[in-house]
């Protein structure tokens, strides 16, 4: 690849500040009367520099384009992130169909590394801002090979899922953990190519919609890849709702998903290749221009942020923020890691229809669209933590009631599944759990907002987000692992036998007898968890909310100053 003229703008916005406040000083010393030109002089030069500007604005509001103008551009990116979305609706729905074949957690915290790669796009990110072929486009350079290349991981995963899925040893976690995590990273890629495209694509007055593309695009394309998928996959489902006569199987397979996908990839990115031109700015377009830096030089600003000390106590309390004791900020969010990552397995396992609980998400969805501008409302001040350290609490006590939702499903089922008021209590409870999380969650973003230095913004913003991501995967990896080794079983009806390891549990039900969980790991997690995370709270929340008070320049970066 060949990178086009590299221009590094570090004081770019000082310039414009410098900029406006001249031009602010100059009318301010017109008021004022400090010069040397008489009155009439004065306010005759007043009268001229207000035409001008007069003019330049209604010419500006000639050629300013609507959304029409470029409605071809929006549905474009809206589009782009919609397939963005489809692998990763598909990674999320893989965990519960493998779960429905009974599983070790240990294997689920395996496969749940799929999900790692947006939380560590940072790390190459720079590499994809900065390296291109600038003939055939700085984003398309990109864009391009990541789908094609999706398209064709899709394709092979078409021809060799069931074989994966329904292997005599039990499903083969490890290959479908790489080739899911090659289609995270793949599609991570292609947002970061997509994100950088839409600051060309539309003019600067329509930009605005390039967010309002991404979150719409991105969830329709996970509620393809994940709930419209295991409703469709579902033989019950299909046959209660969608079907005159039963049959075996759902109307689509996971292989006939994967074909359609992989050659709708295919093919709109040829078209996006062929057809699409960058920076095709046409009339009434304003041209925006883009400034890099060097990747070197971007990775140096990382690790200048990652050095200063209230950046550092901060990634430090959001790398450990669901996990452990060891440390100061070793603790924050253990509480929430066994509700978060094992609840809705454990609900599978207890027998829920997976179809049935992706369904839930759907009426969830305008509920997560208000919270967050109802909560901003209270995370707009100078204190957002207040609100993070308040709804702390809360959420894990919701994890508790998640932990008797768990007890208490079993004793629900009949023979005809469960009971509407069963789903009731489980959606008011998924409720409760998205205010607590999106009360957390906006004001963990307010607070990366406010102290995030401005000259570079969106370093600083990008590095904060991805080590609270992170933040949250691992732990949940964690929990997930620990639940087999935390679970006691005995063999009964089998004198002599134990179930300590699946060799032992086989040779249990070979000699008649039946493994019986006397413990579930998931209950000794949650329990400890809520503990750990009370007393993290009562002891050291206090120092998480004082980071509020630390002054403007502890976070401005050396760099930048």
């Amino acid at each position: 690849m060949e990178h086009s003229d590299l221009m590094t703008h570090k004081n770019g916005r000082q310039r414009k500040i410098v900029g406006t406040t001249f031009l602010s000083e100059n009318i301010t010393g017109m008021d004022r009367g400090e010069t040397s030109s008489s009155e009439p002089e004065v306010e005759e030069e007043a009268e001229g520099l207000i035409k001008v500007l007069s003019s330049e604005d209604r010419r500006h509001r000639r050629v300013r384009p609507g959304i029409r103008d470029e409605l071809g551009n929006v549905l474009l990116l809206l589009f782009l992130y919609v397939l963005q979305g489809i692998p990763l609706g598909l990674a999320g729905s893989i965990p519960l169909i493998l779960q429905s074949k009974s599983i070790s957690y240990k294997d689920q915290a395996f496969f749940s590394f799929v999900f790692w790669p947006f939380s560590l796009k940072l790390f190459w990110a720079p590499l994809v801002d900065a390296l291109y072929f600038s003939r055939f486009g700085r984003r398309k350079s990109w864009l391009v090979p990541t789908q094609y290349l999706l398209g064709l991981f899709m394709l092979y995963l078409s021809g060799t899922v069931n074989s994966l899925m329904q292997s005599e040893g039990g499903p083969k976690v490890v290959t479908l953990t790489a080739v899911f995590f090659m289609l995270a990273f793949l599609a991570a890629t292609q947002d970061i190519a997509v994100d950088g495209w839409a600051l060309t694509m539309l003019s600067r007055e329509n930009v605005g919609y390039a967010s309002t593309c991404n979150s719409v695009g991105q969830t329709a394309g996970y509620f393809l890849g994940n709930v419209l998928f295991l409703a469709l996959e579902s033989a019950d489902f299909c046959n209660k709702y969608l079907r005159v006569e039963p049959k075996d199987t759902g109307i689509v397979t996971l292989s006939e998903f994967l074909f359609f996908w992989g050659i709708v990839f295919l093919i709109s990115t040829t078209l996006v290749a062929i057809m699409k031109k960058e920076n095709n700015h046409g009339k009434g377009k304003q041209r925006v221009h883009q400034e890099t830096q060097g990747v070197m030089e971007t990775y140096k600003l990382l690790f200048s942020i990652i050095k200063m000390p209230t950046v550092s106590t901060f990634c430090s309390l959001l790398l450990t923020a669901k996990i452990s004791i060891s440390s100061l900020f070793f603790v924050i969010q253990i509480g929430f890691s066994a509700a978060d990552a094992v609840t809705g397995l454990k609900l599978v396992e207890a027998g829920v229809p997976k179809e049935q609980l992706a369904l839930l998400a759907v009426p969830m969805v305008p509920l997560q669209i208000l919270l967050p501008v109802i909560i901003s409302k209270y995370t707009a001040g100078p204190r957002p933590l207040d609100v993070f350290y308040k709804a702390f609490p809360f959420r894990l006590l919701i994890g508790l009631g998640y932990a008797l939702l768990v007890w208490w499903t079993p004793s629900v089922k009949h023979e005809g599944g469960f009971p509407v008021y069963y789903y009731a209590i489980v959606l008011f409870s998924y409720a409760l759990h998205q205010v607590a999380l999106y009360s957390m969650y906006v004001a963990c973003m307010a607070f990366h907002a406010k102290v995030s230095d401005p000259l570079i913004g969106g370093t600083y913003m990008t590095l904060l987000n991805t080590v609270t991501n992170l933040g949250g995967n691992w732990p949940s990896t964690l929990a997930l692992w620990m639940v087999d080794p935390l679970t006691s079983k005995e063999c009964q009806g089998a004198a002599g036998q134990s179930c300590g390891s699946p060799e032992e549990a086989g040779l249990c039900v070979k000699e008649g007898g039946a493994c019986v969980t006397t413990l579930d790991g998931y209950y000794v997690e949650s329990v400890v968890c809520v503990v750990i995370g009370l007393a993290w709270w009562v002891w050291l929340g206090k120092k998480m909310r004082h980071l509020q008070e630390q002054k403007p320049a502890a976070w401005r970066c050396r760099a930048s100053r």
